[in-house]
């Protein structure tokens, strides 16, 4: 016979074992849940950054004026997938894992900089470069065609990289180009900067999303033509990049329409400013230091609910109220005689290096003009007002942004001066008889639709395409009314293919 209780103690065991088995289930199916809200890929090991789960509210989405035949449930509607996903190419997952948690590389320099493909006349020595000499002992290079240093770099052609971000036979983010480019074919070019190319890890651009949508319309319309909407844009191009994109990349496509959105990476404040005070932001109390402990912050990165809970700790010790941080004061100087209200495009010194960026979209028109290509222009949008108040944990990163980034300029001014840049925009669309997107005028200034004080969440990417979407299709409508478009083929030229060279150095280490 069984010895007395034994029965009772099997029976424990799988007592004890179903419990944790149902633990170990619940965890896996919150687990699973958490990161179906954050956007991100279920099994991907570390994380990529969540995508959001932010939705555009249906008041904000009313208020935009819907262009003709236009249906507003092709909103909800995404991008088929892309036929060009696949793995990044082996070693490349490791390497920018390693390179994500490594203490050694500067914080100028980025996991995703090592698959960038650096154009080797900005390159130069990379061990006397201030950006480069931080790479992990080898690049990938590619000669310009014109031997110019910009655009600094382009990404690495027909790859899914590391990151998510897929790119086509030129190494722009998306689907392959069609080439030869078909009788019937609309092609319009994105160009600008991060907020065009967006964060690598969502699943579609803005201007991905205008493609979508514009095929959509084409069919319920029974028009006779595609679209084809590619994105030249990438992160960190200036107005200077940007024209030398279109001028070595976008010129051989031939595209029909160019449309511009950029306005971060020259802004510069200072430029008004009689003195700009010397010293650092002060954070509020307890808005800093992380209070998580570090096996937590290091479980976040594998798991998307271990990070809600370290934003849940976040959150308990926050002291911070999410409005602006203190700041020394200053002294504007407006330029003499410059009427803030109409601005004078021709006036030498205008504010946030505008002198500069008007001289690049002058460059960009005259290139466009040479292939028969419209260009068109749009507002700027920040999420910036006097008075702002924001959650100070879920808006982190805009609290960062305006109070680090743009230390020591108070929210009030660098309104003003984004307001500014945007009257210049709209006045230069005008002047020159292009069309203008006002991004920024319809754009709701909701900090959900915000992951900083520039780069939209996931929702306000699929919004900012619905706004181009409407402001596109009466261009478009116009061209097809008197015939000229879509236009007749012209002399194919070879696509911008590059192959990139990787070259291996060793440089000593430079000084902190």
């Amino acid at each position: 016979m069984p010895p007395a209780g034994g029965k009772k103690k099997s029976s424990s065991w799988a007592d004890t074992l179903l419990v944790l088995v149902s633990i170990l289930v619940c965890v896996a199916f919150a687990e699973g849940v958490v990161r179906f809200l954050n956007g991100q890929p279920l099994f991907a090991f570390p994380l990529p950054d969540p995508v959001g789960s932010a939705s555009v509210k249906t008041n904000d989405l009313d208020k935009i004026p819907l262009a003709k035949g236009v249906d507003p449930a092709w909103f909800a509607s995404d991008p088929p997938p892309l036929p060009n996903r696949s793995a990044p190419p082996p070693g490349w997952q490791a390497l920018f894992d390693r390179l994500r948690t490594a203490d050694t590389i500067n914080n100028d320099f980025l996991p995703n900089d090592a698959f960038k493909v650096w154009n080797s006349a900005f390159a130069g020595d990379p061990c006397k470069h201030r950006l480069l000499k931080y790479a992990p002992g080898r690049l990938y290079l590619y000669d310009p065609p014109d031997g110019q240093p910009t655009p600094r770099y382009r990404f690495y052609p027909n790859v899914t990289l590391p990151d998510r971000l897929v790119t086509n036979q030129i190494g722009w983010r998306g689907k392959p180009i069609e080439n030869p480019r078909g009788p019937k074919t609309i092609r319009i070019v994105f160009a600008g900067s991060s907020t065009v190319v967006e964060g690598h890890f969502v699943p579609f651009s803005y201007p991905e999303f205008v493609g979508h949508w514009l095929n959509m319309w084409a069919e319920a319309r029974h028009l006779d033509v595609r679209f084809e909407v590619l994105n030249s844009a990438r992160e960190s191009n200036d107005s200077t990049d940007i024209a030398a994109t279109i001028r070595t990349e976008v010129l051989p496509l031939r595209p029909d329409l160019v449309v511009y959105y950029e306005g971060g990476n020259q802004f510069r404040p200072e430029s008004v400013v009689d003195k700009v005070p010397e010293g650092k932001p002060v954070r509020p109390a307890g808005s800093g230091a992380p209070v998580s402990p570090e096996w937590l912050r290091t479980a976040a990165r594998y798991s998307a609910l271990a990070g809600r809970i370290q934003a849940a700790i976040g959150l308990a010790a926050s002291d911070g109220d999410g409005r602006e941080w203190p700041k020394p004061d200053y002294k504007i100087v407006w330029p003499q005689g410059l009427d803030e209200q109409d601005p004078d495009l021709a006036y030498p010194n205008l504010p946030v290096s505008l002198n500069v960026i008007e001289r690049d979209l002058d460059r960009i028109r005259a290139d466009l003009a040479t292939v028969g290509s419209d260009f068109a222009l749009s507002s700027f949008a920040w999420v910036v007002r006097d008075g702002l108040v924001v959650d100070p944990i879920r808006h982190k990163y805009i609290i960062e942004q305006l109070n680090v980034g743009n230390w020591p300029y108070r929210y009030r001014d660098l309104e003003r001066l984004v307001k500014f840049e945007n009257r210049v925009f709209a006045k230069y669309a005008r002047v020159h008889g292009l069309p203008f997107i006002d991004v920024a005028g319809q754009l709701p200034a909701d900090p959900d639709l915000f992951i900083d004080a520039v780069h939209t969440s996931y929702a306000g990417t699929r919004l900012r395409g619905w706004i181009n979407l409407q402001a596109l299709i009466p261009v478009i409508e116009k061209h097809l009314a008197d015939g000229s478009w879509p236009r007749p083929p012209g002399p194919e030229q070879p696509l911008p293919t590059f192959t990139p060279r990787e070259i291996k150095f060793s440089c000593a280490a430079p000084a902190q």
